[in-house]
């Protein structure tokens, strides 16, 4: 389980596609992130959220948050 800004999210492996796929967990908004490699998915995850909270912000709206 990786963490970040108060955000959980699960990784795992899509060997077919030859990435790592995570997705944010524990908000009904869907928040997913991949990367060809362990040394580049942290990054994604990051990136991912932060895109996440900017996107709300110049919308207005409030990011959901785990537990809300």
């Amino acid at each position: 389980m990786m963490r970040y800004r108060g955000y959980e999210a699960r990784v795992e492996p899509d060997p077919r596609a030859g990435i790592l796929h995570g997705e944010v967990v524990g908000i009904r908004d869907v928040i997913t992130f991949q990367a060809e490699s362990a040394d580049q998915i942290e990054q994604a995850f990051h990136d991912s959220v932060d895109y996440y909270l900017g996107f709300c912000r110049r919308r207005g709206e409030h990011p959901e948050t785990p537990g809300q």
